[in-house]
This record gives C-alpha cells, structure tokens and sequence, in this order.
C-alpha cells in the first residue's frame, strides 16, 4: 500500500501531540493535516476528506465523542483512532460500539500508533472495495462496576464494546473473583437488549436436581412439592440476556438441554409437554478449563462450540497491579457511602501493601478487604492496620514469600521477655521479631524527637497503636 496519497486527520487540543504525531507519520510518508478540537476535525473531515482520523477525547469546543458522532453521519466507513488520557470502561466501550476503529491510552507509544493507522488505512481500502458500512452506534450505557485502566482491561472493554451489539453467544473465561459477572453485566447493558431482563444462575450453587427447574421451570403436581407452576429462568429472560456461571459444573444431562435451547430456543418445562421457545441470548462463564473436561468427557464438545461462539477472557488482579489503587480508591468510596463513613484517603502505607500482596482471590478478595477496612476505621484514612489480607501477614511481600506465614513481620503488642536462646545456641523467632519490633520504635521515637504522631507514621501504624506498644512494653515516655 502506497503512504504518500494516505491523509491522517490529527486532532488533538495539545499542540506538542498534534506537532509528535504529525513529524512521525509524516516521516512514514503520509499526508498529514491537524485540528485542535472537535469542530475543526468535522470541518476538515467534510472538506478534505481524510483517509484515517486520530482524535483526542476531552477537548474545548467539541469532545472527541461528539465530533466522531458527527463524523460518522456523513462518513460511517471513515476509520477514527481514539488518543486519550482517560482510559475509563465506560469510554472504551462506548467509543468501541459507536465503531471507532480503535482506542489508545496516553501516552501511547508511538510505533503502535503507527501500526494502528497501518492497519486503519487497510480497512478502509477493503470497506471500498467491499462497500460494507459499519453497524449503527448504539446510546452510551453505563458499565456498571468495571474499573481498571491497565493495558490488559482496554482489550477487554474494546472486545465488549464490538461483541455487545450482537446476539452472539458469549463466553467468559477468568479465575474466581476476576469480575465475569460484571463483564456479563457490560454486554448486555450495550446491547440492544438493555431494557429487558438480565438473569443471572449460578450452576455450581444450586444443587443438580434443582437447576434443571430452576432453568427451565416445572409444571404443578411434576414432583413433591410442586404444587404450583414454576416459569424458568429461560422464560424469565424472555427477550433478555441469562448469565450462566459456572458452567463447567453443570451435568452432562442437563449439557443436552441446554446444547437444545442453543440451537433452535425449544425446551419443556419438568413434568410437561408444551413446546416453550426463548430469545433471550446466553452469556456463559467459567474458571474452568472446559477443554480439558471436553477431552475428560465432561463437558459436551458440542456444546463447548457453541457456547464458545466469543471468548472474552479476564486477567488475573496480580497480572494487572497498575488498577490495584484505582480499585481500591473505588471501593473505598463505594462502601464509605454503603455504610454512612467518613472515610475518604487511603494512606500510602496502605497502598503500599496492597500492591505487594499476591491476590489469590483477585479483585473480589481486594473488595472484600477495602470493605472490613472501612467499617472497622476509626479514622478519616485507612491505615496499614485496617488491611486484613487473610492468612498472609500485612507486610507480606512478593520477595518476601518464603518468610513464615503464621508469624506477622510485625509483632503483636506482648508483655517484653529477655531474648532466650534455644539449645542450639539461636534466638526463638517470636523473641526475636519482639526484640526487632522494640528496636524499631526505638528508632521511630528518636528520628522523631519523641513525637509520637510523628513516630507512628513512621513505622505505617496508628498512633493509638504506637501508645499501646509504648506501654506494653515499658518502652520510656519520652514526651515527659
């Protein structure tokens, strides 16, 4: 593909982006012109007729979102590149679902950027020669609790944003507490289906004899017990979406059911013989490797084809520690406000510790300790203390993985004992932890002329805690 004919549009509100932009792709051999908000790039598109479009999100005038919407009424096959600072879910989904051609974080890297309009100005030849528009856009829909702006969580919200307006099957693959419900959630508030139910059935949590009736319902007198008509949660969908989770666990029998309703929308509810249709579309989720139980015959290979229409897989938290504050600072805000508290800062002790932490339950196991830590605060921030990670000790670290588990790094307060040897000559490590913890309040309170406050932030604790220890341990009152 020839360059020199190519036209990239570059808006951008920053003149010093706009001039980066313009020396690199002019050094690739395109054409380049510029606009500094989003009216200007509407003009300029109308007028000159650009091949691709590079555009900032917030800007004066005329958001990004704005002029692309504008854009796309007069030019619906013209590729735009969204260059942004605020990499939000909301945003990325949108921008995906409107049709952008892509979206990238600031500051981005300048040969992806380059790639990127490589591979616009090939789509743009194949739409010509194709004559294919891109679907309508559809209304920006809140995302709900999705959170994160590493790398790895654009491509999940972009993969959202191209998959949300069909009624494509979808799968969700990721580990326990990743977040599969709430991308679930995000496909099918950007579907057209938004207005009608979202169902959600764990599989794993209702016991097999019940799930078969949970999901398709069960006439009166089908069983003990049912002395009544129950509709199912297909039925309940109805025109909606059924999120299914878990559903490695589901029984073989029921897989067969299921394989059915995917194929043609029929079923029968337990004990009747009235022929049932629903169009509600299936979201399915797992931590499961489902090939592996295909090759164990466990799962319906079948069935895995045609639950395995769109992956959409969820990265582990540890895999993505640059949201691990983002997420935190939401949580915090989400359960201060839940429960009535005036909490409003993380300290960066605390923060400290949480991005040290392994994260084995990923980001429910995050929510879960934001939220026993505001409740428990008795302070404005949330000090190192209020973090309880489980089994691991606070200060746990990933260097620090082989130190034993069952002894924090920081002692408990204790009544002081003499250092005692063992037989072997060593120190016992409860002495010894006792005996480092004394020293390092030593050295706290002399760093700190005796200001306790002062002291306390040194070592990461409370200063209710450092007079508790003062006084365990008999350590001198240096403030009188």
């Amino acid at each position: 593909m020839k360059t020199l004919s190519k036209l990239i549009l570059v808006v951008d509100d920053e003149e010093n982006i706009r001039e980066l932009l313009r020396e690199s792709l002019e050094d690739e051999g395109y054409r380049v012109n510029v606009a500094k908000n989003g009216q200007e790039a509407v003009e300029k598109v109308k007028a000159m007729s650009p091949d691709t479009v590079l555009m900032d999100v917030k800007m004066p005038v005329m958001s990004g979102m704005d002029a692309f919407l504008k854009i796309k009424e007069s030019q619906p096959d013209l590729p735009v590149i969204f260059l942004t600072a605020f990499g939000s879910s909301d945003l990325a989904i949108s921008a995906m679902k409107s049709g952008a051609y892509d979206y990238l974080t600031k500051p981005f890297d300048i040969d992806e950027v380059k790639i990127k309009v490589r591979r616009a100005l090939e789509l743009r030849e194949l739409s010509f020669l194709s004559g294919r528009t891109r679907p309508e856009d559809l209304p920006i829909i809140n995302s709900d609790e999705l959170v994160g702006q590493s790398p790895l969580m654009q491509e999940v919200y972009k993969q959202i944003g191209k998959v949300a307006s069909s009624d494509a099957t979808v799968l969700v693959l990721g580990d326990s507490g990743t977040g599969k419900e709430l991308v679930a959630k995000a496909v099918h508030n950007n579907s057209h289906r938004k207005d009608c139910a979202f169902v959600v059935v764990n599989c794993a949590a209702i016991p097999e004899n019940l799930l078969e009736s949970e999901l398709f319902g069960h006439e009166k007198g089908a069983f003990t017990d049912a002395f009544e008509t129950h509709i199912g949660k297909f039925e309940q969908a109805s025109s909606g979406t059924i999120f299914l989770d878990e559903i490695g666990d589901m029984s073989l029998p029921l897989q067969a059911k299921l394989l059915r309703i995917l194929q043609d929308g029929g079923f029968e509810r337990v004990g009747g013989h009235e022929h049932l249709t629903s169009s509600a579309r299936v979201i399915a989720a797992t931590n499961q490797d489902l090939t592996r139980l295909v090759s164990e015959r466990k799962f319906r290979e079948d069935l895995f084809y045609r639950l395995n229409v769109i992956t959409l897989r969820l990265p582990q938290l540890r895999d993505r520690r640059g949201d691990i504050v983002l997420l935190a600072r939401h949580f915090l805000r989400k359960y201060a406000a839940k429960y009535g508290r005036d909490v409003t800062e993380i300290a960066d002790q605390t923060l400290e510790r949480l991005d040290a932490y392994e994260w084995p339950g990923n980001v429910r196991e995050l929510e879960n300790v934001i939220a026993r830590a505001v409740i428990i605060s008795q302070a404005h921030v949330l000090l190192p203390e209020t973090v309880d990670l489980g089994s691991q000790p606070i200060l746990h670290r990933r260097e620090e993985s082989s130190a034993p588990e069952s002894q924090p790094l920081v002692a408990q307060p204790a009544q002081p004992q003499p250092v005692a040897a063992d037989g072997n000559g060593g120190l016992h490590l409860s002495d010894a932890i006792q005996q480092m913890e004394i020293d390092m309040i030593r050295k706290a309170l002399h760093e700190s002329g005796g200001n306790k406050t002062k002291a306390a932030q040194i070592l990461g604790i409370s200063r209710k805690s450092l007079f508790n220890k003062i006084r365990d341990y008999k350590l001198q009152d240096r403030d009188q």
